[in-house]
């Protein structure tokens, strides 16, 4: 479990920083300006939109998890498009308002990584919830043929265990209503580990979000492979 001190992290910096989307290094991606560029290949592009632990606060762009995702598709012989579209201590209404225009190029798989930051604030996990319901919905309206993942996330212990179990509650929940894949919590095995953490005890280390990269692979191979045969 993500001690209360950790998660307090996530909101740390200012909301500019990641705040482009950047490609997995080798992929381009993006324009200069940060909007997804006309994707020119039949590579199934991705989308991680998430928050400082989808950006990388504080790594390498090309550890950051996505592309090392990348990478691990690639061993696999399948290519990705990938775009990291993390912006540290976005809430997941933040998230909502920018989908926008992440959103205006064609994507295969949408995966969505937010709630950190809301459980970090102590926001009620109804409003989290219908967030992240108006977020997958906005995604399959803009982009009605691609899969959408969402990843578990986790309360700070100091607000209780009412409330962790509540906002736990809120990702199987959004995910069995809006039908989509729902993956492990993303830090699973990460979390609490100080060797596998910076020093602020919540942003993975490169060695950390190998770790996270491969859980997050798993939980979406089944999706890639399906890609992969269109």
């Amino acid at each position: 479990m993500v001690s209360a001190g950790a998660l307090a992290m996530l909101a740390c910096g200012s909301p500019k920083e990641n705040a482009t989307p950047r490609a997995a290094v080798g992929v381009e991606s993006t324009t200069a300006t940060g909007r997804p560029a006309t994707q020119t290949t039949a590579k199934p592009r991705v989308l991680f939109l998430g928050t400082s632990l989808t950006a990388g606060l504080g790594l390498d762009p090309d550890s950051a998890y996505p592309a090392v995702v990348q990478r691990l598709a690639a061993r696999d012989s399948a290519a990705l498009d990938v775009i990291n579209a993390g912006l540290s201590g976005e809430t997941s209404a933040g998230a909502l308002r920018r989908a926008d225009w992440l959103l205006t190029q064609p994507l295969s798989l949408i995966v969505i990584e937010t709630g950190a930051n809301d459980g970090l604030r102590g926001l009620q996990p109804d409003s989290t919830a219908a967030n992240i319901e108006s977020l997958i919905a906005k995604a399959r309206a803009a982009q009605p043929a691609a899969a959408i993942a969402l990843m578990q996330m986790e309360a700070p212990t100091n607000l209780g265990p009412a409330y962790q179990k509540r906002f736990r509650a809120i990702f199987p929940t959004v995910a069995a209503k809006s039908r989509v894949r729902l993956l492990p919590f993303l830090l699973d095995g990460v979390a609490g580990r100080a060797e596998l953490n910076q020093d602020d005890g919540i942003h993975p280390t490169a060695k950390g979000a190998q770790i996270v990269a491969a859980n997050v692979y798993r939980g979406l191979k089944p999706v890639i492979d399906s890609l992969q045969r269109r």
